[in-house]
C-alpha cells in the first residue's frame, strides 16, 4: 500500500514557481531540487515535483497538457480553517495567481480556488466534518 504521494507538474519557469510556492508558505527538499526539478513539501507524506517542461517530457510519451485550454488535474489541499483558506488565496493572488472560481461556502465546507503561474488548478478547502449533513 502506498504511503506517500508525489504529484508531478510541468512548469515553464522553475525559479518563478519556487518563489511563488515559497511565498505561499511551502518549503522545498534541497536533496531533490536542482535546475530541472524541485521537490515541494506539502506535508510529511505529500509532495509536488515541479519539473521543467523539457524534463517533464522525459517521463511520458504523451503531449504535455496545455493548461490554457485544458485541465489535467485539480489539486485539492485542506486547510485548518476558513481564514486559512482565505489567506492562501490572498497570497496566491498577490503572487500572480488567477482566481478562477468564486468561493463556495456549504456550511460544513468552505473552498476557494486559484490557478498557479503555469495554469495548474489548486483548490484549498476547510471541512468541519462535525457539521457534515446526514445523507
Amino acid at each position: 500500500m502506498a504511503t506517500k504521494i508525489f504529484v508531478n507538474l510541468p512548469v515553464k519557469d522553475l525559479a518563478k514557481s519556487i518563489n511563488f510556492f515559497s511565498n505561499l508558505g511551502f518549503s522545498f527538499n534541497p536533496q531533490f531540487t536542482d535546475d530541472k526539478a524541485a521537490c515541494m513539501i506539502i506535508s510529511d507524506q505529500i509532495f509536488a515535483m515541479l519539473l521543467t517542461d523539457s524534463y517533464f517530457t522525459t517521463f511520458t510519451a504523451k503531449k504535455v497538457c496545455d493548461t490554457k485550454t485544458s485541465t489535467e488535474v485539480l489539486i485539492a489541499l485542506d486547510a485548518a480553517s476558513k481564514e486559512e483558506v482565505q489567506q492562501y488565496i490572498h497570497k496566491a493572488r498577490d503572487g500572480g495567481a488567477r482566481i478562477y472560481a468564486e468561493p463556495q461556502d456549504h456550511g460544513w465546507m468552505y473552498q476557494h480556488s486559484f490557478e498557479d503561474l503555469d495554469g495548474h488548478q489548486w483548490e484549498i478547502l476547510y471541512m468541519n466534518e462535525a457539521q457534515l449533513p446526514n445523507n
